[in-house]
This record gives C-alpha cells, structure tokens and sequence, in this order.
C-alpha cells in the first residue's frame, strides 16, 4: 500500500499558514503597516532591557577592587603609619566598617542614596532590606547591569569613605565612640551627600535632573572632601596626641604602608574607571586619567621634597600616588590624558605644601593627613575639572543639563569652574556642621577619647585587649 506524501513546498505553506493565525503579543492590535510593526517591535525592545554580560563582569570586579582598597589596602596603609602599640586599633576601625555599613546600605543606606527623593536624601524606606532590588536594572543608574550588582559597587563606596576618616583620629579615640560615631556620620552626611551628587533628583546630579551641575564622576565631594574636611573637623575635636608634636612618633612598619599604598593604587581603577558602570571607552579613558594622574602626583611629591629637603623619601612618594589618586578621581572620567597628568602634578606639589606646611601653620593633629592629602587633593580635582572636562571624552556633559528647557555644556570653562567651586564650598560646610554636631552628641553620649593612660599603653591592648606583635 502506497502512503500519500506531501510535497515539501505545500508542507511549508501549510506550516507558515498554522503559524500565522496564533495569536503574537507584538501584533496584537491588528497587522497594521510596516512602519508600525517596526514601531512596535523597538517599543518592546526598549520596555525589555538586556543585561549585558560584559558590563556586569566589570561592575562586579570593580566592586571587589574597591573593597580591596579597604582591606587589606587601606589597612596596611593606615596600620604601618601607627605606631606598634596601636596598629591593631587602628586596623580595627578599617576592619568594622565593613560589617557596620554593609548592614546599614541594606537596611536604609541605599534607599537614603538611591532611592526616589527630593534634592537632597531618597526615601529610607523604598529599599528596605533591599527589597525590590535584583536582576532587574534600573536604569535611572546602569541600564545594562543587575541592579543588585550597582547596589554592591556603591556600597563598597559607603564602606572606604568613612574609613578614611580613622586616618585623622588614630591613636587616640575610644572604639565605642568610634562605632557611634560612625554610624551617625554615614546615615546623616555620606548618605545624603550621596543622593545629592549621584541619586535622581539630588541637588548636584547634573545627569538626573539636579539643580546645579557640579561634575564629580567617582566620589571628589561624596567621598574624598567630606571624609576630609570631617577628619579635620574630629582632629581638631578631640585634640593632640599625647607628646604631639614634640615627641617623635615615626611609623611603625613603611613596608606596610607601601604594600597598602599599591593595592590602593590596583584598586582604584575599579573605584574611578567602575564608575562608567560599563565595560566601554568611558571605562577605559577613566582608567587611564587614573593612571597617569597617580604617577604624575607621585613625581610632583618627590620632586618638590627632593627639592626642599635634599632627598626624597618612599613614603613622600607613596604619599604622592595617593594625593595622585584622590585629586583625579572627581575628574577622571571627562578629562583627556595630558590633563590627568596635569591634575595629578598639580595635586602631588599643593599636597605635599598642605600635610608640611600648612599643618605645620595651623598645628593640628591629624594623625595620618587625610585631611591634607585627601581633602586638600580632591577639592583641588573637583576645580580643575571645571577647566579641562571635555565633550571630546565625555560627549554627555555637552549635551545632557537643562536649565529652563536650554542645553547647556558642562565643558571646561569660567561658568563650569563656578559651579564646581559651589559645589565644592557646599560639602565643605556640610559635612563640617555636621560632624561637628555629631561628635558632640556622642561625647555626650560615650565620650570621645581614651584616658591618658590608656593612651600611652596603646589602643591594641585597651581597646581590644590584644597585641600585634609578642615580642
């Protein structure tokens, strides 16, 4: 018996046929034109967005870059700066802040950062336990990433920022104040700070409908001046150091410091070049700016020491690469390489006069210098970029904020210097009033420093009841 075949060109007609009469979600509303099947299949293009797996690759490595710039970075830099009775006190501070303000970024801190607002804090409780932040992105930040992984990349900012801080009471805070402490600083001055010059609507967000446009690409106001300008602020609060500045108190280990110094220098290209939030040219140029600006700092310090002191030391230039690092960071990714460098030049000779003569003038204690490295070299970035951000690099600046319906270019230039030095003297007074406030409240509340006594035996044995060494 003989089966009836059919003939495959009638099999395809009848297949295209079935498939025709299913139902599609894309033309639902009838066949309609060419030109509206097209309309509607980029809408539903743009209602999807893909995660590209590149750019999540490179958030994510970003982020563990910038946690590696708190530990073990920031920790060996600090800890070999101390002297060796209080090296694990002073580790510790590094050390805690990474439990205590990833808890607060779940609980509050990203909403406070990131979530929908007005101009100056998002609403606490839009995230809460980071609810609602997963796979999908938001693309108000990074359209093309989990939104769970710029939550991670962000808080890894949260984490060093108030960090830095330690470098300017080491040796003499108690640990309980410490805690305390810190967390009222990040809750009321990094996580507001942050909304205002990153999250939607904040008042410098100059990509998200901010009132004024100050450019601040990885954290020049948000992390390096208010954790500056606040150490000063808690130097000056709590005082010198017992024997300060008669009393010699060289660092304990400069190997240390240098070991910490380079992977502060490693991970600072996640810090400024993850802040493109993708794995493109915008990456890369950050990438370089940051580069050339830690190396042009470092020749700035050591020249300048050489020359007034008729040599210069390792830990001048190690010091040289981290003012390098702080002064590009606000401008590294809307300035072109040869103006890095410049940047970078510029923040290793004004550093280097901050933490030698200017400390020397007003005679405070800021143990580690963060304010005359970090404030002092980021505020001269966040000016600089006024004068050489360029659309060559960054074409957004050119074309993104508005005023009353106006375009309006954020180039280098006299208008754009202004409303960097605005933004500039605004965190400066900030987070100055604030910490200030803050630091009375917890000395009213644990008080602020160690006794004399357990200042001269160190913090590692009354604060935590170890040694670093047992020799």
């Amino acid at each position: 018996m003989k089966t009836i075949g059919i003939p495959r060109w009638l099999a395809a007609v009848l297949l295209c046929w079935l498939l025709s009469a299913l139902p599609n979600p894309l033309f639902a509303q009838g066949a309609g034109t060419i030109e509206e099947r097209v309309a509607r299949l980029e809408a539903a293009s743009r209602q999807a967005p893909v995660i590209n797996a590149g750019d999540n690759a490179w958030v994510l490595a970003s982020a563990a870059l910038v946690l590696m710039m708190t530990a073990p970075g920031l920790i060996l830099f600090y800890g070999g700066l101390v002297r060796r009775k209080n090296v694990l006190g002073t580790m510790m501070q590094s050390l805690i802040l990474m439990a205590l303000v990833s808890m607060l970024w779940m609980l509050y801190g990203y909403s406070m950062a990131f979530g929908e607002g007005n101009a100056f804090c998002g609403n606490p409780f839009q995230y809460f336990l980071l609810n609602g932040v997963g796979a999908a992105p938001n693309a108000a930040y990074a359209a093309t990433v989990p939104q769970e992984s710029f939550m991670l990349f962000q808080m890894m900012f949260a984490i060093i920022t108030p960090a830095l801080i330690s470098g300017a009471v080491a040796e003499r805070m108690r640990f309980k104040a410490y805690v305390l402490f810190m967390l009222l600083w990040v809750t009321f001055i990094y996580f507001p700070l942050c909304h205002m010059v990153w999250g939607r609507g904040g008042l410098f967000n100059w990509s998200g409908g901010g009132r004024f446009a100050a450019l601040d690409f990885a954290g020049g106001m948000v992390v390096h001046v208010s954790s500056g300008v606040s150490a000063l602020v808690c130097a000056v609060v709590l005082g010198k150091r017992i024997g300060f500045p008669s009393e010699p108190m060289p660092p304990h280990n400069v190997v240390f410091s240098l070991i910490g110094a380079g992977l502060l220098w490693v991970g600072w290209f996640g810090f400024n070049a993850g802040s493109a939030v993708s794995a493109g040219a915008l990456a890369s140029s950050a990438f370089a700016a940051t580069h050339f600006s830690a190396a042009a700092a470092a020749l700035g310090w050591g020249a300048t020491e050489w020359f007034f002191k008729g040599r210069p030391s390792v830990l001048g230039v190690a010091s040289g690469m981290v003012a390098g690092l702080a002064t590009i960071t606000p401008a590294s990714g809307f300035v072109t390489i040869p103006a890095a460098f410049i940047i970078g030049l510029t923040g290793g000779v004004i550093c280097y006069a901050a933490v030698t003569k200017l400390k020397g003038l007003l005679r405070y204690d800021d143990s580690l210098d963060v304010f005359g490295v970090h404030c002092v070299g980021s505020a001269t970035g966040l000016l600089l970029v006024g004068l050489f951000a360029s659309t060559d690099v960054n074409a957004a600046i050119g074309n993104t904020f508005t005023v009353d319906g106006n375009t309006v270019s954020l180039a280098g230039g006299p208008a754009q210097l202004g409303r960097q030095f605005f933004g500039l003297i605004f965190t400066l007074v900030f987070a100055a009033a604030g910490t200030f406030l803050i630091l009375k409240v917890v000395n009213a509340l644990a008080g602020l420093r160690v006794t004399p006594e357990e200042e001269d035996s160190g913090l590692d044995q009354t604060q935590h009841g170890e040694s670093a060494y047992n020799d």
